[in-house]
């Protein structure tokens, strides 16, 4: 009796076999309409997901500051000894929180231009101790000298002010003095007009970062990244080479799609440069499935390691012939002071470096540089950028504050780590609006696919039962 339902089968056999088929056309035609999408919304225009959270991000971005306190300031004065230093912190900030501004669209040539505001707005309860905690620290005026006026000359007549001014190669100063500003003694009583006020990241609030311009996507989404920049109406014009190029975007969006491969470049202020990430890890962020990309050793490489690095060996007494790594000369940008970048707590550095320096611990987890990439939309929902300033400090035979100084250090100042996370509210907004979403297409698409081959393998297989039987 079972075996008279063959056109039954048939027909479940037949159900079976379109709903496999359809499951699989689906799936090319599902994808195609994510990737539309997707390269709708990654668009720098008004109206699109980048756009907004691109203006303004809806993160708390906070910047934590450590600051390295020599602890032994007379025995490096008098007697040339390594600088023991300890870190003091964290001190934390909120920063980013202001929308970019002068927002202009180029529809001719796809790009958009704009000033990224400034503020800095102090956190007691993420912070160490306040804003008026005090500490032994370099004379960034000073130590910098011989490097900006290497004329004897002019360094007997500026070491005459020195001593008036009783300044020396340390100072006491508060957190907030040395972070954002403060009149120095010394350079206040310079007879010829010189800025007197000085501070690790003098001027910060109420200044802006830009004007850059970037490619909006509009034209080919591939292509959202940084293509000029001018740091307040400076002209950063000596970009000459591969090095000192702009590449890659400003780390808060990629281009869609992000595959493991791909290196990940974008654009920092803070250390006047290009850099780059490559991929690390998978992460699970809040429910959503993002790719962790980390800042690798070799972008800190020695030229011989890395040639893309040439244009920041510029000392080649310091960098013994270039061949030491983990530190990149800044000063071409920093109005020609001493002033180099590195890993927190020289963290890759070689160890020649770190010879002059005790105090320090370079951990991998705690100092590392990373971003989190939702791979499909190419946006940054979670990073920590960590970097250290340092200063070269050379010795000066007639500057009596640099006299006793035997040999040339690079100074560890302090280490920052600038951390943002998508909020809870825009995490389940984006799983609603995007993962969610494309998980959902993509599980509709395989319940068709699985059911309509189960159906049509069972209704097969009983049909093939029943011709046996009716055989038999």
């Amino acid at each position: 009796m079972g075996c008279n339902r063959n056109r039954g089968l048939i027909a479940g056999s037949v159900i079976g076999a379109v709903l496999a088929v359809f499951g699989g056309i689906l799936m090319p035609v599902g994808d195609m309409l994510i990737e539309k999408t997707i390269k709708k919304e990654a668009v720098l225009e008004e109206g699109t997901i980048a756009f907004k959270n691109w203006v303004k991000t809806g993160t708390e971005v906070y910047r934590q500051f450590w600051i390295f306190e020599v602890q032994n300031p007379e025995e490096v004065v008098v007697n040339s000894s390594n600088i023991k230093v300890k870190q003091r912190g964290p001190y934390t900030y909120r920063v980013r929180y202001l929308a970019k501004d002068n927002i202009t669209q180029d529809p001719e040539s796809h790009t958009v231009s704009f000033v990224q505001p400034n503020g800095a707005i102090f956190e007691p309860s993420l912070s160490a101790g306040t804003e008026n905690d005090t500490f032994t620290v370099l004379n960034l005026a000073v130590a910098a000298l011989p490097h900006l006026y290497p004329n004897a000359f002019v360094q007997v007549v500026l070491n005459s002010i020195i001593k008036k001014s009783k300044s020396s190669m340390f100072q006491t100063r508060t957190v907030k003095e040395f972070l954002w500003g403060y009149k120095d003694p010394f350079l206040s009583l310079v007879p010829y007009p010189v800025p007197t006020t000085v501070g690790v990241f003098f001027p910060y609030n109420n200044t802006v970062d830009g004007v850059y311009k970037v490619f909006n996507g509009k034209d080919d989404i591939n292509k959202v990244a940084i293509i000029d920049t001018y740091k307040g109406k400076k002209n950063l014009s000596y970009w000459t080479s591969y090095c000192d190029m702009i590449n890659g975007t400003d780390a808060a969006s990629f281009p869609p799609f992000v595959e493991k491969t791909r290196v990940l470049q974008f654009f920092s202020s803070d250390i006047c440069r290009s850099i780059y990430a490559v991929f690390g890890s998978e992460v699970n962020l809040k429910g959503i499935p993002v790719y962790r990309f980390v800042l690798p050793s070799r972008a800190f490489a020695s030229p011989l390691e890395n040639p893309d690095n040439h244009c920041f060996c510029t000392e080649r007494i310091i960098s013994k012939n270039c061949t030491s790594y983990g530190v990149l000369d800044i000063g071409k940008c920093k109005d020609g002071k001493p002033v180099y970048i590195s890993l927190p707590h020289f963290l890759h550095a070689s160890p020649d470096i770190m010879e002059s320096v005790e105090g320090l611990h370079p951990n991998e987890e705690e100092h590392r540089t990373y971003l989190d990439v939702e791979p499909i939309t190419g946006f940054t929902l979670q990073f920590a950028k960590r970097l250290q300033v340092n200063m070269l400090v050379k010795p000066a035979k007639k500057i009596e504050a640099l006299k006793g100084l035997k040999r040339n250090y690079i100074v560890p100042i302090l280490w920052l780590n600038e951390t943002g996370t998508i909020g809870d509210e825009k995490a389940e907004l984006f799983r609603n609006r995007v993962t969610g979403k494309i998980s959902l297409l993509g599980l509709v698409e395989m319940v068709l696919l699985s059911v309509g081959v189960v159906m049509f393998v069972a209704f097969m297989i009983s049909y093939c039962a029943c011709r046996l039987k009716k055989v038999k």
